[in-house]
């Protein structure tokens, strides 16, 4: 097994990224590179840094954003007349390590996601390595309840220990009281529904700041059960074989590269928030009215995954469908632009995906998005709902 160090790869701030703490800017900030000044900036070192600036936006009653690797954020112009809060603290504690129970670790809120899937397959602890590319913190991870190629990050989170703004105190939220779904939370509700929120909305960040998160860890230098089959056919596998965990987060990230889905600043269709869409949970009946054609797949809670395989119950009456599916076949071709001249559209290899082709404003972004909601509601009367933040000016404060 390679030493225990957790070593970031990459700088603590995300690609393109230039920060003037006197006067910065949401496009300096993150991966779509768009939005407009930040009133006041903070870049938090230490837990206690991180928390004083929390309780000192909050006592104000200034609108309060804690910002993460800036990959799931889209802002508008308009000065964000609040505080943006930024945890750059880098730091990954081993808490117990045995044959029998496997690894307990856990991260701070600001370690780099893949940084930190990376420093986990290097370990040969099993689990995350689908997750690979995924740009990001670790305190975002169980927010959106990130997943991808067949995984999500609820089935190796053993807590959250959060700030807790509506008590002011620190509190450890074990994985049951997460309640989390596909790309969802008690954490991410927290934002818009008042009744988890204690009684009001927190947004554009929830009611728990996520302080670091506690992963449990089998031991295996083979991955996890493949269970997508982009993935299956990339390794030469069958869906529910397993392969050496460096080899899939290589194919992973292979996969996701061609699809413009690893940051890279010469590449125009990586200047995006990844997928913006989330993919559809609908009733069964609403899914059996779609053509034929679409795809429609099973929801299972993956939070409850047990055994070696992994294995999750699947939740009736509901299925997911394909968001990418919904977007070409309402008219939304890859490299669809708002308009003729417009830098905002669709990625040239990712309907899913929206980028910033050069000079896109968060408003034109935006725009976009409504557009293509518009387009796909009219078409399917289904709902599209954007995976990242948006921050207008009429977003709800604290």
């Amino acid at each position: 097994m390679a030493e225990n160090k957790f070593v970031p790869l990459h700088e603590v701030s995300s690609h393109r990224i230039r920060v003037d703490l006197a006067a910065p800017r949401f496009s300096e900030l993150t991966t779509m590179g768009v939005g407009g000044p930040i009133e006041n900036y903070v870049e938090a070192q230490t837990e206690t840094e991180l928390i004083d600036a929390i309780q000192e936006a909050d006592a104000a009653g200034r609108p309060l954003f804690v910002l993460g690797g800036g990959s799931n954020t889209v802002a508008s112009d308009e000065k964000f007349a609040g505080t943006v809060v930024r945890d750059i603290r880098q730091e990954v504690t081993l808490d117990d390590d045995s044959s029998c129970g496997g690894a307990s670790v856990t991260a701070t809120a600001g370690v780099s996601w893949d940084d930190f899937v990376a420093y986990v397959v290097n370990q040969e602890w099993m689990g995350v390595e689908a997750l690979s590319g995924i740009p990001g913190t670790v305190g975002a991870a169980p927010v959106q309840n990130i997943g991808a190629y067949g995984q999500e990050v609820a089935e190796t989170i053993a807590s959250v220990r959060v700030w807790d703004r509506l008590e002011s105190r620190a509190r450890t939220l074990a994985l049951v009281d997460l309640e989390l779904e596909y790309r969802n939370s008690i954490l991410k509700r927290s934002l818009t529904d008042p009744e988890v929120g204690g009684g009001r909305t927190w947004g554009p960040t929830g009611r728990w700041v996520v302080l670091s998160v506690s992963f449990q860890f089998r031991h295996a230098s083979l991955s996890a059960p493949i269970r997508y089959g982009q993935l299956a056919n990339a390794l030469g596998l069958k869906i529910g074989e397993r392969a050496d965990s460096q080899a899939v987060r290589a194919a992973v990230l292979e996969i996701r590269r061609s699809k413009g889905m690893v940051l890279d600043d010469a590449d125009r269709d990586t200047w995006s928030s990844g997928s913006f869409f989330t993919n559809p949970i609908v009733s069964d009946a609403v899914a059996e009215q779609l053509p034929e054609d679409a795809p429609r797949f099973p929801v299972e809670n993956r939070a409850l995954s047990v055994g070696i395989d992994m294995q999750a119950p699947t939740l009736p009456g509901i299925k997911k469908v394909s968001a990418a599916w919904l977007i070409q076949h309402a008219g939304f071709t890859t490299g669809y632009r708002l308009d003729e001249g417009s830098d905002a559209a669709l990625s040239s290899r990712h309907s899913l995906a929206i980028t910033n082709r050069g000079n896109a404003n968060g408003d034109d972004i935006i725009a976009l998005s409504d557009q293509i909601r518009t387009g796909v509601r009219a078409k399917y009367g289904i709902d599209l709902h954007p995976e990242p933040v948006i921050i207008k000016p009429s977003t709800p404060s604290a």
